[in-house]
């Protein structure tokens, strides 16, 4: 990246000092003199580690597996008795259907000639 400085009056009457500039993208401090108008150092942000205790990720990682196991037993479990609950409905819809026979069933096309 790089910072570009405009040179104004408060520039000459500070010739020679370092000012301190915060990185816009980074957060870094960066310092940058003022008579040369070059970053003479750079500090960077501490940033926390991403996983701080890699024993304890790995133990929920194991976690999250058996976790998401359960979710799919239970998943498939739930899948082969909705076939069976979908059976049977069928099965009362269609015996109510053989024991009704009302004049209300639609008219075929080929009836209409």
């Amino acid at each position: 990246m790089v910072l570009s400085l405009r040179y104004d009056s408060t520039m000459a009457q500070a010739k020679g000092h370092l000012f301190e500039v915060k990185c816009p993208c980074c957060d870094s401090t960066l310092q940058i003199d003022s008579e040369t108008q070059l970053v003479v150092q750079h500090r960077e942000v501490e940033r926390k580690p991403l996983i701080e205790d890699l024993h304890s990720a790995v133990e929920q990682l194991k976690g999250d597996a058996a976790r998401r196991n359960d979710l799919f037993e239970k998943s498939f479990a739930n899948q082969k008795s909705s076939d069976k609950v979908r059976e049977k409905r069928f099965e009362e819809l269609l015996k109510q259907a053989k024991e009704d026979k009302s004049e209300n069933l639609p008219r075929r096309p080929f009836d209409l000639d």
